[in-house]
């Protein structure tokens, strides 16, 4: 059983005056903090304040880049060129890295998002293409990558640091991917149930799907999205639960 993981969450995601999620709150309770680059959500001022407040709290800073779609959250998929895709994560990953910077930080991973990271788990070649970039601006990014994946299999190609990821408030296939969003029960809103099923997972060592199979992998670091309404309460539930159960909860 992990004796210590890794607890992240989705943040600065709000955009000028509208705000997403309570950052300050969960950042008084996660060690891993990822950090919205502008494109799906996310601008200058939200990125430095974000990540103030993660030094400030002594929380691991991560870059999460996504798709150009503020529209859409970056939760809607895209054909992109590679050379494009390539550039839109190293254009989000310099721009993360510049502001970490600014605030007396320094970049310590890359997670993808939305419909990036989706395809990203799904596409070994693309998951590659990501990756590459990433680390091309900054080699020693550990790479968080959604477990038992092809994001895995391409990170583990590259030779990089791999933090392996499961999710506390979305639902599994049988293939390690996650619900879509679309379908009913995708999204775990109960504090408790979040927590629960951690706790399992961990002891276990393995993700456990909607139908009950359980698919083997070694869990690094725990997610749970910012811009879930509930997302301060799950946070709060599933760090409890695993300090009760003798995890300890501690950064990369």
């Amino acid at each position: 059983m992990t004796r210590s993981v890794d607890l992240n969450s989705d943040m600065g995601e709000g955009y000028g005056p509208w705000p997403m999620g309570d950052d300050a709150a969960l950042l008084r309770i996660v060690t891993s903090a990822n950090v919205a680059c502008g494109f799906h959500a996310g601008d200058p001022d939200v990125m430095a304040r974000t990540m103030r407040l993660a030094v400030e709290n002594g929380v691991g800073i991560g870059a999460h880049p996504g798709f150009p779609d503020l529209q859409g959250f970056g939760r809607r998929r895209m054909d992109l060129p590679h050379t494009t895709l390539a550039n839109i994560v190293r254009y989000q990953v310099g721009a993360a890295a510049a502001i970490a910077a600014s605030v007396g930080g320094r970049l310590r991973h890359l997670k993808l998002h939305g419909a990036l990271a989706n395809m990203a788990a799904e596409d070994e070649a693309m998951a590659r293409i990501c990756y590459e970039a990433a680390l091309g601006v900054q080699p020693d990014l550990v790479v968080m990558v959604l477990a038992a994946t092809q994001q895995e299999r391409a990170a583990k190609a590259l030779g990089c640091a791999v933090a392996h990821e499961i999710f506390a408030d979305r639902a599994y296939e049988d293939d390690a991917t996650l619900v879509d969003r679309r379908k009913p029960g995708a999204v775990i809103h109960d504090p408790a149930r979040a927590a629960e099923r951690m706790v399992e997972m961990v002891k276990a060592g393995a993700i456990i799907a909607e139908s009950g199979k359980r698919i083997p992998t070694r869990i690094d670091t725990i997610c749970l999205h910012g811009d879930t309404a509930e997302a301060v309460e799950i946070a709060r539930a599933v760090r409890a639960a695993l300090e009760g159960a003798a995890v300890t909860v501690a950064g990369l």
